[in-house]
């Protein structure tokens, strides 16, 4: 009876899901990913607000963990770039849809404070 309160639990699909593409960094490096390859610069311009630190932390988190590959280029200055792997492709719906959700959860939230405002304004 013991081991089995202390057997290790099965992670659920969203559980896993989570570990490895969650976090408030690593959809948006994926989703800038989803048109094609890109530099590290061209990272830090389309996602300004992240720290470079942070960057390559998420970079080096999502390429251990087969998401996105890093190509180092053998040229003076050194080029490299970082693009989806195979496995990190298949995300790709998942964004779609967290993009879709979220366009939808700023129009309705958009429309209920226009509402609220004009339900204020009529009780003055």
């Amino acid at each position: 009876m013991q081991q089995e309160i202390n057997a290790p639990r099965a992670k659920c699909g969203v559980e896993t899901t989570i570990a490895v593409v969650g976090g408030k960094w690593k959809p948006m490096i994926l989703y800038a990913l989803l048109s094609g390859p890109r530099r590290f610069g061209e990272l830090t311009r389309l996602i300004p607000e992240i720290t470079q630190r942070m960057l390559t932390l998420q970079l080096r988190e999502l390429e251990e963990d087969g998401v996105i590959a890093r190509e180092v280029y053998k040229q003076v200055p050194p080029k490299v770039e970082y693009s989806l792997t195979p496995l990190g492709l298949t995300v790709e719906p998942i964004l779609s849809c967290m993009q879709q959700w979220g366009e939808h959860y700023a129009n309705t939230r958009s429309m209920n404070e226009e509402h609220s405002s004009d339900q204020r304004r009529n009780e003055l």
